[in-house]
Parts: structure tokens; C-alpha cells; sequence
């Protein structure tokens, strides 16, 4: 960059010394490493990868152990399902209770438990050595079978594992009893372990198992009833004292020997020791499970908050509707075919449920968890779609028969018209105007509409045959949807227990949407021609009542969805394995349950009064229930007032002579004078 600048030459270079014995010229040689350098290496490498294994477990643990799982009961606790009016309809879940406290039990009832389950718990690290060892030795002699688990490791297997048996799960044990003994102190331990421990009966925890086998608090047992206690936990379905009262007496005197080897008792107090008697006073008299109830359940979990205590939840549920709808349906069903019924509120509160013949011969409930096709119910979707899209009910609509295409339906009983209006074409369900009519108006505005009443299965497109009900779908979805149009107001969600009312938040931006006023009166207009003079006129009522038919392809399923009185029911009839129905469709037998089972809800279908009889003219003035007799007050000296046979009477002196004034009270005509008696001839 300067020319003119002179370079400065580079020093001398030295040249390296060159170790002795080396050749000039070859290659250099790598220092040898000293062995503590290699040591502390190796060292530092063992360290980084304990350190991050260490930090990858402590994660692992923290995610798949938390300490705060051991707080909560192992089984869910039990709830009891009460009507809407207070009658217990259900109970299920397991019998739990409050923990217990190390310090507050007495020390033979701790002492049993650690006598027969684990003798050292107090001094070992969660895995004892000595136990496991003996228990290999055990099982490898052919003695008797022996597990090896301390009381940390069973507190981690019930607690964060399944109960599957394999060297995996048991080494994830040992890892989780080394993770909670660190973390824990020895009474927290046993005091979780002691709370979540199963007892048989479907009890869970030794304050639940204390109350319901000998009905006292476990702070008061005797060293008796804490032996029996003690020795269920290894077996607690086999050894349950109320089912096998002679093998859980003989488990106890087990537990009694172990506690004179721990000096927990002595031995004459072992010998006088006597088999506790059991009091079980709690019955239930309640079904573990109804259709309604096995809904309702998973909800009221979540409403129920997390704890051992029990919870009663009241639902939706009326007992006198559940009641009418299993009349109504139990003699309804011919053959096998089974028979479902949902009545819910228009605001989706669910008031009677019934998903099949019988319960306990099959809990697979038809209402919630079958998924079949609505048939021509379907067609208030399409319907639907088409008044939104400006038609209107007299709009007239093709209805002759369609001979060309793939796809050909027919009428039922091959009735066509050259033209049908969309109210008739819908209160006699004619499928031939439906298919036309999804053509016109498109398969996706029709999804549209069922998707914003509350339909969640899949629905086909491009088929012309979901005009007639061909995807299927859950009765509660469906019924549901008729529910929108009751309420006007969609989409409504069946639901087992009170909402609260909604904010004006929700109201405002997450509220419900309604129907146009012309398109709600129109669809209306039709479900109520549907029953009136179309294929449902088997369900009409006195009252206005609005509803529509459905069956199926080759009557696999018959239906009737409709409401009135305020209620929303849906029934449906169909074999389980999906065989055709003989001499049933949607317009007969389930309009029919459907017709009875709002008769008898609107109070209509008891023994009616006899109206009562007209009482003979007794020719004499009749005194009225609610108005008494009162004697005559007088007014002054010669004028008094009372009241006599239903009228006024003011007596009073004119002239010297006595009249009485009568006049009626109320409506009617005043009574005439009695005529004078006749004298015969």
C-alpha cells in the first residue's frame, strides 16, 4: 500500500530443539498423558453424565410421580345422583374417607401394619435388601411366594402404577420408593400409604375400612380390629370379613403372632385377643349404574372437587317422568328389539332417560352411545336449510317419481304428484321432494344447519341419500336438535345438572343464536302439519304438539323426535344387530310411546274423576260454604242487621209493624217469600 515504505526483515527464525534420541526431520511425537490426568478426566466425564442423567430423572419422577398424586384417593370417591327433587337415583364410585394422622392412631394400630407388612419401614431407604433377598430365596426354594415390597414401594405401586408384574414395572417401584423417601418424611409416608391402601368392599383407606367394617373411627380401635384390618390389605377381595369372615379371622391371628415378635403386644394379651365382631351398618340400597347415571357420571366428576370426601350432586332428572318413560317403553318393544326414550327441557336440561329393555341385561346405552340413522327425522335439517335460503312452506316442489341417476328413491306407497307444496311434501314425507329439494338448496348449507343445532357426527357429502336420514347419528344429538327449534334458540346441549345462568359477557359474544322469526313460524307451520294430518298422527294431542317420523332403509330403525307441554322427547326402536324391524316405522308404534308418554306427563293419563253429580233443587235457599251466619246486630232501638241463609236481613219498625228486608249477597236473585200452605179440599 506505501511502496516507498523499506520492509523490515523477519527475525532469525531459532529452530527447535530437538529432543534426544530423535531423528532430524521426523515427525514430533504426542506428549505422553500422566495417569492422573486420565483419571481426572474419566472422573469429570462420570460426573457430567451422572449429573445429567440425575437432572433427566428428577424430571421424569416430577412428571410421572408427583408427591401430590399420593395426597389424592387412588379410586375415584362416591357420589350419590339425586333427582330433581331430592330422591337418590344412583350411587357409585368408591367408599373413601378423610386421611388419617401417624400421631393421633394408637401405636398397636400402626404397630400391626408394620408388623405384618414391613418391619423395618422406619430404617431402610424404601428398598430393603434383606427382604427382597429372602423373598428371591423364597421363590427360587419353592417356599411359600413372597413379594419383598416395603410399605414406600407398595404407597408407589398403587399410587403411580398399574399392577401389572413384570422387572420393569418393579424397577420403576424401587425408583418412585427412593424418589418418595427422599422427599418424604417416614410418618408421611405411612400415613398416605395408610389413607390409599384397599380394603376390600370397595373400601379404600383405613378411616373408610374402620368405619364400614366396625363402624368407629380408627383412632379408636382395638388391637383386635387393627390385626383384622392389618392383614386384609394382602388380599383384600379374598380375605373381606364379610364374605369370607373364617379366612380373615385366620389372616388375623398371622398379623396377632407378628405383633408379639415386634413387642408391639404381648403374648397373654395375644391369647386373650377374640375375633372383633363386624358392624356394617351402611346398605346401599342405590344401583351402581342407570342409563341416565352412567351419563351423568363423568360430569359430575368434574364438578365434584378432588378429595376423599363424598359428594351427592342433584341432577335434571324428574323422577316421576323417568318413572312414565320406563312404563311407556317396557311394554312398548316386540320381540327382541330394543326401545329408547330422552325427554329433556328445550333448554337441554335432560329429565328422563331410558337406553334399552333392561339395564342389567345390557348397559350399553341406545340413547348416548348408539350411532343409527334418523330416517326422514333428518329432513327438518333440509327443511330447514331451505326456509333459510327464502322458500317458503307453500312454495311448490316437483314430486313425481325420479327414474333417472344412481340414485332412485321412492315414496311410501307410491304416492307422487306432478307438484307438492314443502308443508305437505314434509307432513307426508315425501322423499322424493327432499332429495330435490337438498339438490337445490346444497349438501352444504343443509350440514350447515344441522352442525349449528348441535350435530357433531359425520354427515356424507355428495350424497344424495343424507336428504333421507342415511348418516347416523346418537338420539340425544337429534333430539337435541328438535330442542333448538322448541327453544328457538341454538345450539342446546343436553346436559345432567343446573347451569348457571350466563353473564352478560357470555350473552353478548358467546350467547345463543335464534331462528329468523318467518323461518322458526314456517318450520313450526310444518312439524305441526307432520302430526296433525300427516305421518305422525298417531302422537297428536289435544294441546299443539309438533313432531316428525323417521325410519330407516328396510325399517332397521323407527323414530319419532318431537315436543309439546314444554317437554322434547325422542323415541327410537331398532335391533341391536342392525336386523329389519317387522310391521314397525316411525308413524306407528314410536308415535305412539311418544303420544303416551306426554299424555301421562301433562297429568293426563291417570284414572279420570268422575264429574260430580248435580245435586237435586232442594226448593229452599241454600247457604253458601264461605259465608256463615250471623246473628242480628242491632242499630239502634227499633233497626238490626245480620245475615241468614245467604242474605242480608235488616229488621226494622215502621209504623208499628216488624218488616225484614232481605237482600242476596253476591250474584244471586233474592229468595221470594214461601208461598202460603194450601189447605186441600
Amino acid at each position: 500500500m506505501f511502496p516507498f515504505r523499506k520492509k523490515t526483515p523477519p527475525p532469525p527464525s531459532v529452530p527447535p530443539e530437538i529432543p534426544i534420541g530423535t531423528v532430524e526431520g521426523a515427525p514430533p511425537q504426542p506428549v505422553p498423558e500422566t495417569r492422573r490426568r486420565k483419571w481426572a478426566r474419566r472422573i469429570s466425564r462420570g460426573f457430567a453424565i451422572f449429573a445429567v442423567t440425575f437432572i433427566l430423572l428428577v424430571g421424569w419422577l416430577a412428571l410421572t410421580a408427583p408427591l401430590s398424586k399420593s395426597l389424592e384417593p387412588i379410586a375415584p370417591p362416591e357420589v350419590t345422583l339425586l333427582a330433581s327433587d331430592g330422591t337418590p337415583i344412583a350411587r357409585a364410585g368408591a367408599i373413601v374417607d378423610a386421611p388419617v394422622k401417624v400421631s393421633a392412631l394408637p401405636k398397636h394400630v400402626t404397630g400391626a401394619f408394620l408388623a405384618i407388612e414391613d418391619r423395618r419401614f422406619y430404617s431402610h431407604w424404601g428398598v430393603d435388601p434383606r427382604s427382597v433377598g429372602r423373598a428371591v430365596w423364597s421363590n427360587v426354594t419353592g417356599g411359600r411366594t413372597q413379594g419383598g415390597s416395603t410399605i414406600t414401594q407398595q404407597l408407589a405401586k398403587f399410587t403411580f402404577l398399574t399392577p401389572k408384574r413384570t422387572l420393569g414395572r418393579k424397577a420403576r417401584e424401587a425408583l418412585i420408593a427412593f424418589w418418595l423417601e427422599a422427599w418424604l418424611t417416614k410418618d408421611e409416608i405411612l400415613e398416605r400409604y395408610l389413607s390409599n391402601a384397599y380394603f376390600g368392599d370397595n373400601t379404600y383407606g383405613l378411616r373408610a375400612a374402620s368405619l364400614h367394617y366396625f363402624y368407629r373411627q380408627p383412632e379408636k380401635l382395638t388391637p383386635a380390629q387393627a390385626a383384622m384390618l392389618a392383614g386384609l390389605v394382602q388380599a383384600p377381595s379374598r380375605l373381606a370379613p364379610t364374605k369370607n369372615p373364617d379366612l380373615a379371622a385366620k389372616r388375623m391371628k398371622l398379623v396377632v403372632d407378628a405383633m408379639v415378635d415386634t413387642g408391639t403386644i404381648t403374648a397373654a394379651e395375644a391369647r386373650a385377643m377374640r375375633t372383633p365382631r363386624i358392624d356394617v351398618r351402611a346398605r346401599n340400597d342405590l344401583p351402581t349404574g342407570t342409563y341416565f347415571a352412567d351419563w351423568a357420571l363423568p360430569e359430575a366428576r368434574r364438578l365434584s372437587d378432588v378429595g376423599y370426601s363424598r359428594q351427592t350432586i342433584r341432577t335434571t332428572l324428574d323422577a316421576r317422568l323417568q318413572g312414565i318413560a320406563r312404563r311407556v317403553t317396557s311394554r312398548a318393544a316386540p320381540g327382541k328389539a330394543q326401545v329408547a326414550l330422552v325427554a329433556m327441557r328445550p333448554n337441554g336440561e335432560v329429565v328422563a332417560m331410558v337406553g334399552g329393555r333392561d339395564y342389567a341385561a345390557s348397559p350399553f346405552n341406545r340413547v348416548t352411545q348408539a350411532r343409527r340413522q334418523p330416517g326422514s327425522t333428518f329432513k327438518l335439517f333440509v327443511y330447514l336449510a331451505a326456509l333459510k335460503d327464502g322458500k317458503r312452506p307453500d312454495d311448490l316442489i316437483d314430486n313425481r317419481a325420479i327414474t333417472t341417476g344412481s340414485y332412485q328413491p321412492k315414496n311410501a306407497g307410491g304416492a307422487y304428484s306432478d307438484t307438492i307444496t314443502l308443508e305437505d311434501a314434509f307432513a307426508t314425507s315425501s322423499n322424493v321432494a327432499a332429495v330435490r329439494l337438498l339438490r337445490e338448496v346444497g349438501d352444504d348449507k343443509v350440514i350447515r344447519v344441522a352442525r349449528d343445532l348441535g350435530v357433531t357426527s359425520p354427515l356424507a357429502r355428495g350424497d344424495p341419500s343424507l336428504a333421507l336420514g342415511t348418516s347416523s347419528m346418537t338420539l340425544l344429538e337429534l333430539t337435541a336438535a328438535y330442542a333448538a327449534v322448541a327453544a328457538n334458540s341454538y345450539p342446546v346441549v343436553p346436559h345432567a345438572f343446573k347451569e348457571e345462568e350466563a353473564g352478560w359477557f357470555e350473552r353478548w359474544f358467546t350467547g345463543p343464536r335464534h331462528f329468523p322469526s318467518g323461518v322458526h313460524d314456517d318450520i313450526e307451520q310444518m312439524l305441526r302439519a307432520a302430526v296433525n294430518r300427516g305421518t305422525g298422527r298417531a302422537a297428536r294431542l289435544p294441546q299443539a304438539n309438533f313432531g316428525k317420523t323417521g325410519t330407516s332403509q328396510d325399517s332397521r330403525d323407527a323414530l319419532f323426535v318431537g315436543y309439546a307441554n314444554g317437554l322434547v322427547v325422542g323415541v327410537w326402536i331398532g335391533n341391536d344387530d342392525n336386523s329389519p324391524l317387522q310391521g314397525i316405522y316411525g308413524g306407528g308404534l314410536p308415535a305412539r310411546i311418544w303420544r303416551d308418554f306426554m299424555v301421562q306427563a301433562s297429568g293426563q293419563g291417570g284414572p279420570r274423576k268422575a264429574p260430580p253429580a248435580r245435586a237435586e233443587d232442594p226448593g229452599t235457599p241454600v247457604q253458601p260454604l264461605d259465608i256463615p251466619e250471623i246473628p242480628a246486630i242491632p242499630i239502634d232501638d227499633k233497626t238490626s242487621v245480620g245475615v241468614k241463609d245467604g242474605n242480608a236481613v235488616i229488621s226494622t219498625e215502621i209504623g208499628g209493624t216488624k218488616v225484614d228486608l232481605k237482600l242476596p249477597i253476591g250474584d244471586r236473585p233474592p229468595v221470594p217469600p214461601p208461598a202460603p200452605a194450601q189447605t186441600p179440599p
